[in-house]
């Protein structure tokens, strides 16, 4: 019988990318929620730009971890 283990680096990879991940999904909301309290402020704009990258950059590293925690436990 073939047993299956655990990449233990790949699975350190992932957790530390999903770490990451929920840093950014929680100062994105509070970046935005910012931005939108000041928008007569000239740096609204770029604060909310800020925000929206920092939402793009969570969703993407979400994904990228949850797909190195596969990897890791399923030895893809």
């Amino acid at each position: 019988m073939n047993i299956m283990h655990t990449n233990k680096e790949k699975l350190a990879k992932g957790v530390k990318l999903m770490g990451g991940t929920l840093l950014l999904l929680v100062t994105a909301p509070i970046i935005l929620n910012s931005s939108f309290k000041n928008q007569d402020h000239p740096m609204f704009i770029p604060i909310l730009g800020i925000g929206i990258i920092l939402f793009i950059a969570a969703i993407y590293f979400g994904f990228k971890g949850i797909r190195m925690l596969m990897k890791a436990l399923f030895n893809d």
